[in-house]
């Protein structure tokens, strides 16, 4: 190979393209940003500090990344706009320096149900392209292989407009892998019927009994009552069988109903239809409980939960099919691939084992390809959005990451460290919004917000490097060696929660005690079994206040005093002091402004182009009404109050004229969880991730949760199968499970999470923790540590007992990592 040599002299000036080696950002006032003025270095790794609502999102992904992605956009042609996401500029003077960014959040992922994770990839179309060529006995395309493509026969005659004008009979087939009986669910429903209506009453005197279906319903209720196919008037107990089938199952007809044409469809079918086709954990919560009361999932018979036809089951390569190949753990069908020796699609293997080892390599290789893809955490998601840009060839790209060791355990951060090494060392840009010391310690550039959260922050109080910003004062500077030290004393437990023979996902007949009235750290390597030992073995029948990583659901319209409930005792008091209905103090009922619907903006659609918001210029942007806003609680009107932040309105409800007790005692839990800066209406859309998880801490910190009853014995008090709660005392002990805490908080935070976990468990709680954090593990009561791997070589009870025991031990990773954390 030759190679061309340079012959012309390196000249001393570099050229001015040379020049354009920073990203300037100049009066970024996105959300609660100051005029923030920066110069982010290319081509370096920039990792984003400050405490939880300082500001880091609103700079990275709402001004950099998002005017990035809205400049690409406008390359495209207006038509081909038309068609894609609408993005307005963001509150910035100048932005320049900017490249292609490619974000790779935190946001769950395939709320479909046939989402898995090997959709979300590209692995399972690439697994499907190889059985098509080499399964035997042959069946047909990779359609044949896919469980979302059904079979399709159709026949019939068409005309060729060719020439003469012709009629010609055609036939068509498809030959698809969907399994015809869950329709490539994997899963079949068994609905309770008694919780869709009450047979005692006609369809008249409003006999349903499902959410949103009120008896004035045209669409829903009328179509059923006034279709001319069912007597409204009669019980439904006394329906014929021909009525009772139509009732149920028939097939959709269409009826005239006051002269509107509507189609009559069976019950069943329509709420398969309408709740059953979205996955569980997309539906709204009052939804969500009504399907988990109403219907039984249970593994599909015909198909046994692979979701593919028979036919698809029936190819095989060397002995394996692919319903086989996707529940196998991704590591092992690495090696599987890696054992296949068919030159005929060499480049097909070869790729398909590169995307397989960049699952491992990332730490997720105890995944299988058949894994929901809306099962995955937060972390989980976010790691497997990276795969398909580790083998990029892309440079001069900007990388956005959301806390991308979120989930990890201590043994794993340095491998995505790595990782992101390896993307900035290609030539890339890379932003990483981080809390955690140890992917700090890596940045070649810190940018450290604050000083404080929401209207507290929002102002760059250092730029430069770790060093500096260890030396710099800041809050971050001052917490980041900051490392918890191991209890002197552990509390002593109050009885037990016995677990036996958990076997769900990877646990291997787990038997194991986790002790009741101490705070219980359960800990071990992405993919050990964590959440399937505390999850998937304390039914939820048990009555425990599980607080976990979903996100929180809410239009521009929701707010913390909307959303915890705090806004109906506001109401009451507002509408007893003025003599008034409490609907007149709603921005979204009777005291809602006129001109802008109680949304506090008027929103204009400009088509292709992004949306523009404006305040209402008749309320001012308060969203009420002003006849509402002359009435006064404690000398303020209602928007005064939905203004106030946590703190000030703890005070103004706690005393005085506006002293409300149900309101207090809300405002109370939000200030325990560190949200005394948030105000009352700011909306949950511009939450940061860590705010809106202390959020529902703070909401579910409320509810009533128990592993025992006062009534019952308490050697014998059964909370599921396989699971029992022992205690020699007969009083209620509340436990609350929480998953990962930490998300999201800073380092400055983790010491008041610390001190909410001790409250409670000082108050008679039961505080179960699934964690990775050190300081969280080393401030624990006791520990339990699954593994000694992920997938597969996980799933067992390698350590229990306390912080002090484990670490003398250094008997599992997580051993040697707390011993290493805490100076052992």
């Amino acid at each position: 190979m030759s190679k061309a040599m340079r012959t012309d002299p390196q000249s001393p000036a570099p050229h001015v393209a040379d020049t354009h080696d920073l990203i300037r950002v100049h009066g970024a006032r996105e959300n609660n940003l100051k005029d923030v003025s920066i110069e982010i270095p290319k081509r370096r790794l920039t990792v984003f500090t400050g405490v939880s609502g300082s500001g880091k999102s609103s700079l990275v992904f709402n001004t950099i990344a998002a005017e990035s992605q809205r400049m690409i956009n406008e390359t495209y042609s207006t038509f081909v706009q038309g068609f894609m996401p609408t993005l307005a500029r963001p509150e910035v003077d100048v932005l320049e320096g900017l490249t292609t960014a490619i974000i790779v959040d935190q946001q769950r992922m395939g709320a479909d149900p046939r989402s898995t994770v090997g959709t979300a990839t590209d692995a399972n179309a690439m697994l499907r392209i190889l059985f098509s060529r080499l399964g035997r006995p042959h069946i047909g395309s990779p359609h044949a292989f896919s469980f979302n493509v059904p079979s399709v026969r159709a026949s019939g005659a068409i005309t060729v407009e060719r020439g003469a004008k012709k009629a010609e009979v055609q036939t068509y087939t498809r030959t698809g892998g969907m399994c015809t009986r869950c329709e490539g669910r994997g899963a079949v429903s068994d609905i309770d019927l008694s919780q869709l209506y009450d047979d005692s009453k006609s369809l008249a005197e409003g006999a349903f009994t499902i959410p949103g279906w009120k008896s004035d319903s045209f669409f829903t209720v009328r179509v059923y009552a006034e279709s001319g196919l069912l007597d409204p008037d009669k019980p439904i107990r006394d329906f014929t069988e021909k009525e009772m089938q139509d009732f149920l199952y028939r097939e959709p007809t269409k009826v005239k109903v006051e002269g509107v044409n509507l189609t009559f469809e069976g019950l069943i079918p329509k709420i398969q239809k309408s709740f059953l086709s979205k996955d569980r954990e997309a539906m709204q919560p009052h939804i969500r409980e009504f399907v988990d009361r109403a219907v039984t999932f249970t593994t599909c018979p015909e198909c046994d939960g692979t979701r593919l036809s028979e036919a698809a089951r029936s190819s095989r390569i060397n002995g394996v099919n692919i319903a086989e190949a996707c529940a196998m753990q991704i590591s092992d069908l690495a090696e599987w691939i890696r054992g296949l020796d068919e030159p005929s699609v060499a480049p097909l293997l070869a790729t398909l084992l590169r995307t397989l080892e960049s699952f491992v390599e990332i730490g997720l290789g105890y995944l299988s390809l058949e894994r929901p893809a809306g099962t995955l955490s937060g972390g989980e998601a976010q790691r497997v959005k990276m795969i398909r840009h580790l083998g990029s060839s892309l440079t001069d790209t900007t990388y956005v990451f959301d806390e991308p060791t979120i989930g990890l355990h201590p043994h794993d951060i340095q491998r995505m460290n790595d990782l992101l090494r390896r993307l900035r060392d290609k030539g890339n840009t890379v932003l990483v919004v981080e809390h955690k010391p140890e992917a700090i310690a890596i940045a070649d550039h810190v940018v450290d917000l604050g000083p404080g959260a929401g209207t507290a922050g929002g102002t760059v109080c250092f730029e430069g490097t770790v060093e500096g910003l260890r030396a710099s004062g800041t809050v971050t500077g001052r917490h980041l060696d900051d490392r918890a030290a191991l209890k002197e004393s552990v509390r002593k437990p109050t009885g037990r929660l016995e677990i036996r023979g958990a076997n769900a996902n990877n646990l291997r007949d787990v038997d194991v005690d986790i002790p009741l009235g101490v705070l219980v750290v359960v800990t071990g390597v992405a993919g050990s079994g964590k959440s399937s030992l505390v999850h998937g073995s304390i039914p939820a029948g048990a009555g425990v206040v599980s607080i976990d990583q979903g996100a929180i659901r809410g239009s521009r319209r929701s707010n913390p005093a909307t959303y915890t409930g705090l806004l109906d005792p506001i109401r009451k008091a507002f509408a007893k002091a003025n003599g008034v209905k409490p609907a007149l103090f709603s921005a979204n009922s009777e005291g809602a402004c006129p001109a802008c619907n109680g949304a506090g903006v008027i929103f204009t659609d400009l088509a292709m182009m992004a949306g523009v918001s404006t305040v209402c210029e008749e309320c001012d942007g308060k969203r009420f009404q002003a006849s509402v806003l002359e009435h006064r609680l404690g000398g303020r009107d209602i928007s005064e109050v939905l203004a106030m932040p946590v703190a000030e309105a703890e005070e103004f409800f706690g005393a005085g004229e506006a002293r409300t007790p149900a309101a207090h005692a809300i405002l109370g839990r939000l200030a325990d969880v560190g949200l005394g800066y948030l105000s009352l209406g700011q909306p949950l859309t511009t939450l940061s991730g860590g705010e809106r998880q202390r959020l529902k801490l703070a909401t579910r910190m409320a509810d009533k949760g128990g592993v025992s009853s006062p009534a019952a014995p308490a050697s014998t008090r059964s909370i599921g199968s396989g699971t029992r709660a022992s205690s020699p005392s007969s009083r209620l002990n509340r436990v609350y499970v929480l998953d990962e805490p930490t998300t999201g908080l800073h380092l400055a935070d983790v010491e008041q999470l610390l001190g909410l976990l001790d409250r409670l468990v000082d108050s008679g709680k039961s505080v179960i923790v699934i964690e990775h954090h050190q300081a969280v593990m080393a401030h624990a009561d006791w520990i339990i540590d699954l593994g000694p791997g992920a997938g597969h070589d996980g799933g067992r009870i390698v350590f229990e007992g306390t912080p002090a025991d484990l670490v003398a031990a250094r008997s599992t990773l997580t051993g040697e990592h707390l011993a290493a954390y805490v100076g052992a």
